[in-house]
Formats: structure tokens, sequence, C-alpha cells
């Protein structure tokens, strides 16, 4: 019997299909440093290929609730800046396992790993004040900083991380990782750089400023965005993932696969 299943593994490509779920979180202008601050929730799904016991590249989905109020922070609270946003993040990964890894096996069931990718997201940014809850306003066909044009609700950013392994049965796994995209907007939260004409908004200014306690050309947020997108923001996300594990035929000649060596 064992004989049998090594044959069948060692001429098999292995793909996961899992479901995901766990903590989001931003930081950007209003939260620069803490991590898991005003987190909320995550959800997504993922298909991840082994080409090795070592090596695997996967795609995943997350669909990410993040939101941040400066009423809720210490970093600038006098400005009663805030935002909740939904963001969809389709992520294309690679990932290194330390030890020889695959689901089933009961002598490699564990290991931790590394992975680095490239992602797209879309984003579309709230106004978010704890006190006035009902008041969701889409936030970027404003133009909150007086912007000629409002700013792409795309972009995409270099996903990577940390996270561990587990085999919990013959074809079921689970997977615990940390994720930080380094995203190239500065927009999930709306802002960027300084209070704008009133004239340039469209809209009520009060989504520009709160408080009306800032002049014309004050400083709003970090600004100073270059192309290699620093000072751009930041989201993270803490999930676990159930995955279940499928057997595909190997194509004649082909050397993909896990050896039944592993099992």
């Amino acid at each position: 019997m064992l004989s049998m299943l090594t044959h069948r593994e060692a001429k098999s490509q292995i793909v996961e299909i899992g479901a995901t779920a766990g903590l989001s979180y931003y930081i950007g202008d209003i939260n620069p440093s803490l991590h898991f601050a005003q987190s909320d929730l995550a959800l997504g799904a993922s298909l991840r290929y082994y080409q090795s016991s070592r090596w695997a590249f996967r795609f995943q989905y997350s669909n990410l609730n993040l939101l941040a109020t400066d009423l809720e922070s210490s970093y600038r609270p006098e400005r009663e800046l805030g935002f909740q946003n939904n963001v969809n993040d389709f992520s294309l990964i690679a990932e290194f396992n330390f030890f020889d890894y695959w689901t089933g096996s009961k002598r490699n069931f564990i290991t931790p790993y590394i992975f680095a990718g490239v992602s797209v997201f879309t984003f579309n940014p709230h106004y978010y004040n704890p006190n006035y809850p009902d008041d969701a306003t889409p936030l970027q066909p404003i133009c909150t900083e007086g912007q000629a044009e409002p700013y792409s609700l795309v972009s995409w950013s270099i996903p990577f991380g940390v996270g561990v392994k587990y085999s919990l049965h013959k074809r079921v796994g689970l997977t615990l990782e940390w994720r930080l995209h380094k995203t190239f907007t500065d927009y999930i939260d709306d802002i960027s750089g300084v209070y704008p004409e009133p004239a340039l908004v469209n809209g009520n200014y009060k989504y520009s400023d709160p408080t009306g306690d800032y002049e014309v050309g004050m400083q709003r947020g970090n600004g100073d965005v270059s192309s290699l997108g620093y000072n751009c923001d930041w989201f993270g996300i803490l999930a676990l993932t159930i995955s279940y594990k499928f057997n595909l035929p190997k194509k004649k000649g082909c050397s993909t696969g896990i050896s039944g060596r592993y099992y």
C-alpha cells in the first residue's frame, strides 16, 4: 500500500485550494508606524502550486477592510481626518520552505517559510468619523487636496512576509502568515500633500479639513512621494488559511512533482 501511494504521489503535480481569514491594517499618514492598530477583517482565497518540497507558487485573492482615524490615533489627533476603505488585492507570490514540506507527509509536516511577489489592487477611500457613522462619502471625486485630476483607484504593491505551514491531514493543510504590502500609492487614506484652496475642492471643504483650523498650503500628509514609492502607504494582513490538496496527473516526460521519499 505504501509503495502504491509513493508511486502515485511521485507522478503527480500538487495543487492546493485554500480559504483565508484574518486581520488587516494600514500604515500611512494617520498611522505611520504601529502595526495592527485599528485592524479589521480580512478574507480571501488562494491557489498554490508546488514545484518541489521547498518551492511553491501561489495566486492569492484578498478582500480587506482598512480604516483609521486621527481621533483614535496618537500621531496627529488634532487633525481629525479619517477614512475607511475596501481593498481587493490580486497577488502572485513565490514561497520558499526552510524545510522539506508537503501536505499529507508524515515526515515533513511542518515548516517555516518566506515569500514575496507582486500584486494589483483596487481601493476606494470613504470618509470615516466615529462621531458621524452614517457619513461614508467617497473621497476620491472630491479632490480633497485640490488635485487637477482624481487619483487612480488601481495601484500595485510588493507583498512579502513570513509564515508557518502545518499538515493537518492527508489532504488538509494549515498556514499562518504575516504579509506586508509595500504599495505605490499614497492615497489609500486620501491623505498625501497640503491643504488646498477651497475653490479647488469638489464638495464640502470639511472633507479636506474637518476642524477648519488649517491654512492653505499647510502640511496635510507626509507628502514627498517619490517614483520608488517612498512615503507611500502600506497595508498588512495576519491570516490563517486552511487548504485542500489535489494531485493532478503529471505530463509525460515532466519531472515536476514531489518525490515519494518525503513520505
